[in-house]
């Protein structure tokens, strides 16, 4: 939006500095903004705002010292719907890494909004925003745009990409932790809380994609097929199937974090033998996988499918 009214901040006194503000922003139509100039950043008056006013402005730093901060404050229309991080993510798949720095969930936690997620987590929304723009400066040519694929596709890219990976890697994982719980469990027990913990995602993830593979996807694909056809509408619980399915997902993305958090985010300890820094490591790779597969479904496939 380009700005209607840049406020000079440093002529107000000070006392009545954000109080000015407040009224020039109340005054502003949907849809259009002001900008402020500062001789600081003024990240403080972001958080009052939102504590105020809300999820109502979008902030769009302009200029970042060190000598002044420029900062567009605009109004959001009455019916324009903040993005969650599952459509942002949906629509540039990059945003992903940016939220997995900032430990902000895309996949299971992806209908959240930005601000919210970062109130639960306690992240500066401001540093996170900063990295999001970044990346909008950027060409978006290597971005996969996984939105634009045919559902058909996408639900064999699902099968042939994430379930053959959970499928090659599930037993290598379970293989390596039980060794490392075995070796290291009297010095280092949390391998074996991993363990457990890993057997029973494993468990869990294995009936899942078995239940996806022979009763959801080949309904989902009749259905993009058909979508007219009576028969095909009701020959499943449509109300019930999303809710289910993605209950799965968040089961599983409870255990993952579990995983995550007792071994300090994949760290091997100082001296740890080859297996127990591989199993670290995959246990890295598989996190990643299944981030982005729950991601396909529960922000772009299931959404598309039974839009709400």
């Amino acid at each position: 939006m380009k700005p209607e009214l840049i406020i000079d901040v440093p002529t107000i006194e000070p006392r009545l500095k954000h109080q000015t503000i407040f009224n020039e922003y109340d005054k502003l139509q949907p849809g259009t903004a002001l900008m402020i100039h500062n001789d600081h950043d003024p990240k403080p008056l972001y958080y009052q705002l939102l504590a105020e006013r809300g999820n109502t402005f979008t902030w769009q730093y302009e200029k970042e010292g060190p000598d002044f901060w420029d900062v567009t404050i605009g109004k959001r229309k009455d019916d324009e719907a903040i993005p969650t991080i599952g459509q942002l993510v949906s629509k540039d798949f990059r945003k992903a890494e940016v939220f997995k720095k900032f430990g902000l969930d895309f996949c299971c936690g992806g209908k959240k909004t930005v601000e919210a997620a970062c109130s639960e987590k306690g992240v500066d929304t401001t540093l996170l925003q900063k990295e999001l723009d970044k990346l909008d400066e950027k060409s978006e040519a290597a971005n996969v745009n996984y939105a634009e694929w045919d559902s058909a596709f996408l639900i064999d890219y699902i099968i042939n990409t994430h379930h053959n990976y959970l499928r090659r890697s599930i037993p290598l994982i379970l293989e390596f932790s039980q060794k490392v719980a075995r070796v290291h469990g009297d010095k280092h027990p949390e391998t074996i809380v991993i363990n457990t913990l890993f057997g029973k995602l494993a468990e869990e993830l294995m009936h899942h994609i078995e239940k996806e593979e022979t009763e959801l996807f080949p309904y989902l694909k009749r259905l993009s097929q058909a979508e007219n056809d009576k028969n095909v509408s009701e020959s499943f619980n449509i109300a019930g199937v999303v809710t289910e399915f993605e209950d799965d997902h968040t089961t599983a993305g409870e255990l993952l974090e579990k995983i995550h958090n007792f071994s300090s985010g994949y760290t091997a300890p100082e001296g740890a033998c080859g297996t127990y820094r591989v199993l670290y490591s995959k246990l890295d790779e598989f996190e990643k996988d299944l981030h982005t597969h729950i991601h396909l479904e529960n922000n772009i496939l299931f959404p598309r499918m039974f839009p709400a």
